[in-house]
C-alpha cells in the first residue's frame, strides 16, 4: 500500500484545464518588476498593492487580471474589477485585451461602482420596494424633487434651499445611512428636519420608481445587508475582486466591497494613502489605512520604484509627505539621473508671479535655459483654487502665449464670470438685449418664459430695447405678482448703474455731494462693479448655494472685480475681454495646461510650475478650518500629488503679497516649503521679496533694510534675501501709495470744506456709514473726516452722514 502524497493530492484538487494553462508562457510577467510581479503573482487571499505615483500600478493591475485568466483561476465572467471613471474601466479592459493578445470579453463585472450596481439593483429591485425599469434621476430632477418637499412642508427655501439638503443627503448616502440610521448627532441638520425630509424624499423616489446617484450603492448595500441569500449568491460568483484607487472609496463603497469579498477573501486593492485627496467628497483614507486590520493575513506589497520623476523630484515629494502622520509609509526610488534641484521662487506680489511664469514658460519653450526645448503640450501649471487661473489667463492673453484650461472652461468663460460680465454690459449700455436675456431671471425673480416673451413682444412692438419694452410692460399692468416687482426693481436698478458710470465734470469747488463722494468720479469701477454683483443678488445666490461649487464660485467672482484694477473703466475693461477672446478663439496647436491640483491627478507632463504655496490659500484655510489636522494633512497629500506630476522640472512659486477682498495684504509662505528637503531644492532669489525672513523678523527687516538677517536656515527665508527697493514690486507699491488708488475719491482740493465747523467726532472714533460700513476716524477737517473703512479704504465724508458704530446695529455685510 502506498504512502498518502500531499503533492498528489493537491494536484488532483486543481482541474486539469487550470494546470495545463499553469504551465502556458506568460509573456506580461517579463516586463514587470520584482514588486510588480510579486503583487500579480500572489493571488490567493487579501492583497493591498501600496502603489506610490508613476510606479506603474495599472501596469500591474491589468496583468493580475490577465493572470487569473491565463492560470485558469477565472473565468471573465467570475472577476469584478471595479474603478471609479468609465475611461479607466476602458483603458483596463482595452490593456488586458492586448497582454492576452485577443479581445476580452465575457468581462460583464468589470466597470465603475455605480455601473455595476445598476446591474445589480435591477436583478433585485423588488427587495427594496423598486421595479426593475426604475430611472435615474439627475441632479436637476433630484434638485426639483427636493424643493416640492421643502415647499410642502412650508420651509423657506430662501433659508434653507435644496441644495443645502441635497449635499446633506448625498452625504449621508455616502455613509450608508438610511433615514433610519442617522446617527443622533446628525439628526439636528436642516434646521432639525434633515432626516425627516431625507424620509419624505425616499419615499417620494420610491413612489417615482427613481433612485439618485447615491441609491444605487445605498440600495445594493441594503440588499446584502437583509437578505443572505442574495449576498452568498454574488460570494460565490465573484472569485477573485479587484479595486482600483481604493483610497477614494467612501463607507458605502467600502462597506460593499467588504460584503462581497468575505466568500472567497481574494480582494487586491490597489491605491496610494499619499494619494487620497478627495475628502470633501466623501472618501475615506482610513479604507486604505485599515486594510490589514480588516482583512486579516492581508499581504501588502509596496510598488517603489517610479518611472515618472527624477530622483530630486521624489525627495522634495517625499520631505512634505513624511510629515503626515496617517499613513502606511513608502519611500519612493527611481533607477533615472538625478536631473534638476525643485526650484523655488518667491515674488512680490501675484502679478510679478504670473509674469515670470509666463516668461520662464516661453524660455523652456525656446530651449534657452539650458535645456532641450520643450513643447507648450509638456508644460503645465497647477493651482490650488480655480480662482489663481485668471492671473495667469491674463498674462498668457496678454503676451500671446497659447494655453487651455483642463477640468473646466477658461476664467472668462465660466458661467458666473459671464452672468456677472453681462450685468457688466447693462450698466455701461442698457441697450444691450443679449445681456438683459441672459440675466433677467438671473438669479430666479419668478420671470418664467412667459413673461419674458411678453417683455420681448414689448420691445418690439414699440421698436425699444428689452429694458425699455420692460419698462412698457409694466406701466401697461402687463405683468403681475411678484415677477412684476423683481423686474421692476432690476430695470431700476440698470437705470441707476447707468448714471453712476456717466462721467461729470464740475468745478473743485462744486466737487462734493452730501454723502462726500467726490462729484469728479461718482463711484469707482471697481465699487460700482461689487455694487452691482450685490444689488442684483446675484452674490447672494452663490451664498445661499450649498454645491461644493459655490464657494469657488464666489472666489472667481472677487478675482473677477480684482482684474479691473489694471483698467480706467468697466468699458475698457469689456472690450479688453471682447478682444482677448476673439483672438483665442481660433488658435490651435500645442498650448500650455492649467488645472487645479485636483484635476491633475492621473496626469504627468514634463515640466510643472506650482505656485500660489501660501499659508491660507495653500494648504486652504477653510480645509483646515472645517477639518483640522484631517484637512491638514490632505492639503499635504494634495501637494505631494503636485509635486510628483513633473518628470523633469518641478517649480514651487509664492507671493509676499496678494489682493484680498481689494486690499492688498502679505502672505506667509506656505507650511509645506520648509518641509522640503534642502539639498533637493534650488533656491531662486530674483529681486522682488523684502530683506529676510517672515513673521516678527521679516517685518523688522522691512522696517529697517539695515537689519541683517544672518545665515538663512529655512527656505523660505533665504527666497526672501533679496533687495527690495531694486524689485519692480517695490515700485510698484510706490506708485500706487503716490497716486490716488482705484477706487478712493479725488484728492481733498476737490473737496468742499467749512473751516468753522466743529465735528462732534474725534480722532480713532468707530464710524458707520450706510454705503461705505465700518471705519475709523483718521483725520478732522472742519465737518470733513478723513476715515479709514474696513472694507473700502480710506475716503473723506460729510460728518453728519455717519453714526457711531456702537448705534449702527446690525447691518448686514
Amino acid at each position: 500500500m502506498s504512502s498518502f502524497d500531499e503533492a498528489d493530492a493537491f494536484d488532483a484538487a486543481v482541474p486539469l484545464s487550470q494546470r495545463a494553462m499553469a504551465g502556458a508562457r506568460a509573456p506580461y510577467l517579463d516586463d514587470l518588476n520584482p514588486a510588480q510581479r510579486k503583487a500579480v503573482e500572489t493571488l490567493d487571499g487579501p492583497v493591498l498593492m501600496l502603489a506610490g505615483a508613476g510606479t506603474g500600478k495599472t501596469k500591474a493591475l491589468t496583468a493580475r487580471i490577465a493572470h487569473l485568466m491565463m492560470t485558469g483561476r477565472a473565468r471573465p465572467n467570475e472577476v469584478l474589477a471595479v474603478t471609479f471613471t468609465n475611461k479607466a474601466a476602458r483603458e483596463m479592459k482595452d490593456r488586458v485585451g492586448r497582454l492576452l493578445g485577443q479581445t476580452v470579453e465575457g468581462m460583464p463585472w468589470l466597470g465603475t461602482f455605480h455601473a455595476i450596481c445598476v446591474k445589480l439593483l435591477r436583478r433585485h429591485a423588488e427587495l427594496v420596494g423598486l421595479k426593475s425599469n426604475f430611472t435615474i434621476l439627475d441632479t436637476d430632477d433630484q434638485i426639483r424633487l427636493m424643493k416640492q418637499l421643502i415647499l410642502a412642508e412650508n420651509i423657506d427655501e430662501k433659508r434653507w434651499p435644496a441644495r443645502q439638503l441635497a449635499g446633506l443627503i448625498d452625504g449621508w448616502k455616502n455613509r450608508a445611512w438610511t433615514p433610519g440610521n442617522v446617527p443622533a448627532s446628525e439628526a439636528a441638520a436642516f434646521n432639525n428636519r434633515g432626516t425627516e425630509l431625507y424620509d419624505f424624499y425616499q419615499q417620494r423616489l420610491k413612489t417615482l420608481n427613481a433612485v439618485d446617484f447615491g441609491d444605487l450603492l445605498l440600495h445594493v448595500v441594503t440588499i446584502f445587508q437583509t437578505h443572505n441569500d442574495v449576498l452568498e449568491q454574488y460570494q460565490r460568483w465573484f472569485k477573485y475582486i479587484l479595486v482600483d484607487e481604493y483610497q477614494d472609496t467612501n463607507v458605502a463603497q467600502y462597506m460593499w466591497l467588504r460584503l462581497l469579498a468575505q466568500g472567497h477573501r481574494n480582494i487586491c486593492c490597489v491605491g496610494d494613502d499619499d494619494q487620497s485627496i478627495y475628502g470633501w467628497r466623501g472618501a475615506e483614507v482610513g479604507n486604505i489605512l485599515r486594510f490589514e486590520k480588516d482583512f486579516e493575513g492581508a499581504h501588502v506589497v509596496r510598488l517603489e520604484q517610479n518611472y515618472r520623476s527624477t530622483p530630486h523630484i521624489l525627495a522634495a515629494a517625499s520631505g512634505v509627505i513624511d510629515a503626515n502622520q496617517g499613513r502606511l509609509g513608502k519611500s519612493l526610488w527611481t533607477a533615472e539621473e538625478s536631473g534638476e534641484k525643485v526650484r523655488l521662487i518667491g515674488h512680490w506680489d501675484g502679478e510679478e508671479e504670473a509674469r515670470w511664469i509666463g516668461e520662464d514658460v516661453e524660455s523652456l519653450q525656446r530651449g534657452t535655459r539650458g535645456l532641450d526645448p520643450m513643447s507648450l503640450d509638456d508644460i503645465a501649471i497647477l493651482v490650488r483654487a480655480s480662482h489663481q487661473m485668471r492671473a495667469f489667463e491674463d498674462r498668457f492673453l496678454t503676451i500671446g502665449l497659447p494655453y487651455r484650461v483642463i477640468g473646466g472652461p477658461r476664467f472668462y468663460e465660466r458661467m458666473e464670470i459671464r452672468d456677472a460680465m453681462a450685468y457688466f454690459r447693462l450698466a455701461v449700455s442698457p441697450d444691450d438685449d443679449l445681456a438683459f436675456e441672459r440675466v433677467v431671471n438671473t438669479p430666479k425673480r419668478g420671470l418664467g418664459d412667459k413673461a419674458q416673451k411678453n417683455i420681448q413682444l414689448a420691445a418690439r412692438e414699440n421698436g425699444a430695447n428689452l429694458v425699455d419694452g420692460a419698462r412698457i410692460l409694466l406701466a401697461d399692468k402687463g405683468l403681475g405678482g411678484k415677477g412684476a416687482v423683481e423686474l421692476r426693481r432690476l430695470i431700476d436698478n440698470i437705470e441707476r448703474w447707468h448714471e453712476l458710470i456717466r462721467p461729470v465734470v464740475m468745478d473743485d469747488e462744486d466737487a462734493v455731494i452730501d454723502d462726500g463722494t467726490s462729484v469728479q468720479t461718482r463711484i469707482s469701477h471697481i465699487e460700482l462693479a461689487e455694487q452691482i454683483l450685490e444689488e442684483s443678488g446675484y452674490v447672494a445666490h452663490w451664498q445661499n448655494d450649498k454645491t461644493p461649487e459655490g464657494p469657488g464660485r464666489l472666489e472667481n467672482l472677487k478675482e473677477l472685480v480684482k482684474a479691473l484694477e489694471q483698467f480706467e473703466n468697466l468699458q475698457g475693461f469689456l472690450e479688453h475681454v471682447s478682444l482677448i477672446m476673439d483672438n483665442e478663439s481660433n488658435s490651435s496647436g500645442a498650448k500650455v495646461s492649467i488645472m487645479t491640483l485636483h484635476g491633475a491627478k492621473g496626469l504627468e507632463f514634463p515640466a510643472v510650475f506650482l505656485p500660489g504655496w501660501e499659508d491660507g490659500l495653500f494648504p486652504s484655510q477653510r480645509s483646515m478650518d472645517e477639518s483640522g489636522l484631517k484637512g491638514l494633512e490632505e492639503e499635504r497629500r494634495l501637494a505631494y500629488v503636485g509635486i510628483t506630476r513633473a518628470e523633469r522640472l518641478a517649480t514651487i512659486s509664492f507671493a509676499a503679497n496678494r489682493r484680498v477682498y481689494g486690499q492688498w495684504q502679505s502672505a506667509m509662505p506656505s507650511r509645506f516649503i520648509d518641509e522640503l528637503p534642502t539639498k533637493h531644492v534650488e533656491v531662486l532669489t530674483p529681486p522682488g521679496l523684502y530683506g529676510g525672513g517672515y513673521g516678527a523678523a521679516g517685518m523688522a527687516a522691512q522696517a529697517s533694510p539695515s537689519i541683517s538677517m544672518g545665515s538663512k536656515s529655512t527656505l523660505h527665508e533665504r527666497v526672501a534675501d533679496a533687495n527690495v527697493y531694486n524689485s519692480p514690486g517695490w515700485k510698484r507699491m510706490q506708485a500706487r501709495s503716490s497716486a490716488r488708488p482705484m477706487g478712493q475719491p479725488r484728492e481733498s482740493r476737490n473737496m468742499v470744506i467749512d473751516a468753522t465747523a466743529i465735528s462732534a467726532h474725534t480722532e480713532g472714533d468707530r464710524v458707520f456709514h450706510q454705503k461705505f460700513g465700518y471705519g475709523t476716524v483718521m483725520g478732522i477737517e472742519g465737518d470733513k473726516l478723513d476715515i479709514a473703512f474696513d472694507k473700502a479704504g480710506s475716503k473723506k465724508v460729510v460728518a453728519r452722514f455717519v453714526t457711531d458704530a456702537d448705534s449702527a446695529g446690525d447691518v448686514p455685510f
